[in-house]
């Protein structure tokens, strides 16, 4: 059963992806603390309010946290380009080797 085991983590890639997804969730929290612990203040001196993050939008009871929304872009954008960068730079590395 254990030698079985060990061939279907072997056979479907399995520790190559457990690996992947821990390396992506610290990229993820390296990204989400640049952008908002280095980018954002040097938006900020841009935005009149300053406090940017905060913002909100009040519509009768429900408020939409427009601020956090936009983080949440930004590090969508960081995070989606530097996977495009990696991604294209293995692929023209395996390309080179062929």
């Amino acid at each position: 059963m254990v030698k079985e085991f060990m061939d279907f983590l072997k056979k479907y890639g399995v520790i190559g992806l457990a690996i992947a997804v821990v390396i992506g969730g610290k990229v993820n929290a390296f990204v989400s603390a640049t952008v908002s612990d280095i980018i954002m203040p040097i938006v900020g001196i841009f935005i009149p309010e300053g406090a940017w993050q905060t913002w909100e939008i009040a519509i009768g009871p429900l408020k939409l946290a427009v601020g956090h929304w936009l983080g949440a872009g930004i590090d969508f954008v960081i995070v989606a380009y530097i996977v495009f960068a990696f991604t294209k730079y293995i692929l023209r590395e395996e390309s080179a080797t062929k």
